[in-house]
């Protein structure tokens, strides 16, 4: 079974690296409940939670905006 659930970007916090080249971000996600567009199967019994990953490529950094809801697909892997 596939769950597709909604995240909010809560915070991306610029981390300092080993070498002044590299990148690294920690972005923050928490659930989004019955928000009205087809995300209340999901999150009906999904009282809390967060999702939260350190992230270094420069383009997947850039491509998270704070505020803003992004669609997660969770499909398992065989």
């Amino acid at each position: 079974m596939n769950v597709l659930a909604r995240f909010r970007c809560i915070e991306i916090k610029h981390l300092v690296t080993s070498s002044p080249t590299d990148q690294m971000a920690a972005i923050v996600f928490i659930p989004v409940y019955n928000d009205g567009k087809g995300n209340e199967s999901w999150s009906k019994y999904t009282p809390s939670g967060k999702l939260e990953m350190n992230v270094t490529n420069p383009s997947a950094i850039a491509a998270f905006e704070l505020g803003k809801t992004y669609q997660l697909e969770f499909t398992p892997v065989e």
